[in-house]
């Protein structure tokens, strides 16, 4: 941890005094203002913005052709984001921290983070912020089927027929007590079979159905997205951004197929905070500001992300690549603050029935 502190600190003061912006057009009324102050910051420091992550790069780019500010970010995860904001509480090094909603709930119930209301927030819906503004989220997943159709003949069209004798050793997933995707499988087996947040046993008891069936090849650790490319996975469960990213920008196109299970599925949201008392306040204002401006949340689109503003266009040239809105109809909502109160208790019943522990 202090040598990524150290470095955060070498590469930001290499980034003092940023080159000036023309910013002839602002995106938002004070655009200007904040960045002349922000230029005066030594840089900008995100955390758990990896680059490959939702389009990540995309925004880092944009952001530093618009304002000259260069972005320091690292890859921590959900969990152990909030973990390092309290750690470093006493002298915070993250200005921005990004993670899978209910840790942005948490890192706001910790008192980590900064009472911060960016460009379009009266747009992003009540549920899917603080009202305060410590954190709010700026774009959504959905849990799909991903299909590799050279090594699966018959596609899976929902959670039921994930049990059929055919997919022996086909399904991967996230450990849903490490990853943010992981507990939201979990949740989404657990509506898709007609329970709710008061009962995940039943979405629990299905993912222990399927494993005992021996049709699970692997609960992974980490994200199985570069073993998927190499066509290592028959059935992937995952989000949607993920999903379209291997078959419209790594290339594998038809070879796959994307499917939100008949029985219905969850959107998951994710977030982000200013960080209190971050090193550079004014560029962590300007970051946020940025990614839920039109521009920041058309570059979460041409990633294949879902931008968190309800009723987004799509640029043109991802707007057709998207699956029907008819087949989003099965996406259900969930109330993310309740679901980090029970996140530990649910956990912990997968680790048992699951596995076994």
């Amino acid at each position: 941890m202090r040598k990524l502190m150290v470095l955060f600190v070498l590469v930001s003061l290499c980034f003092a005094g940023a080159t000036s912006a023309d910013i002839t057009k602002e995106l938002y009324p004070g655009e200007r203002d904040l960045y002349e102050a922000a230029k005066k910051e030594s840089g900008l420091n995100s955390y758990d913005t990896g680059p490959t992550w939702a389009n990540w790069q995309a925004l880092f780019d944009g952001f530093e052709a618009r304002y000259g500010i260069q972005i320091n970010y690292n890859d921590l995860g959900s969990g152990a984001t909030v973990v390092r904001l309290d750690k470093e509480k006493n002298n915070p090094q993250g200005d921005t921290a990004y993670y899978f909603m209910p840790f942005g709930a948490a890192a706001g119930d910790k008192g980590l983070t900064e009472p911060f209301k960016p460009t379009n927030f009266d747009r992003i819906p009540k549920t899917l912020k603080d009202s305060e503004g410590k954190w709010f989220c700026i774009h959504k997943a959905t849990i799909v089927f991903v299909i590799n159709k050279k090594l699966v003949k018959d596609v899976p069209m929902g959670w039921q027929d994930l049990l059929e004798s055919r997919y022996k050793k086909s399904v991967v997933y996230l450990d849903p007590r490490t990853t943010g995707i992981g507990y939201a499988i979990t949740i989404a087996t657990t509506y898709a079979n007609g329970g709710n947040l008061d009962n995940m046993e039943t979405g629990i008891n299905y993912l222990a159905e399927l494993q005992k069936a021996g049709n699970v090849r692997m609960i992974e650790k980490t994200t199985e997205y570069d073993k998927f490319i190499k066509g290592e996975i028959p059935v992937w469960i995952t989000y949607d951004m993920n999903a379209y990213r291997a078959k419209y920008i790594a290339g594998l196109g038809d070879d796959i197929e994307i499917v939100i299970p008949e029985e219905g599925t969850i959107a998951s949201p994710y977030a982000i905070s200013l960080v209190k008392g971050g090193p550079n306040p004014n560029a962590g204002k300007l970051w946020l500001n940025y990614i839920t401006s039109e521009e920041g949340q058309g570059l979460f689109a041409k990633g294949f992300v879902r931008p968190i503003l309800p009723g987004f266009d799509f640029p043109e040239e991802v707007a057709d690549k998207f699956l029907p809105d008819s087949d989003y109809e099965r996406v259900m909502d969930v109330d993310w603050v309740k679901a980090k109160e029970v996140q530990k208790e649910a956990s912990d019943l997968w680790g048992s029935k699951v596995l076994g522990e």
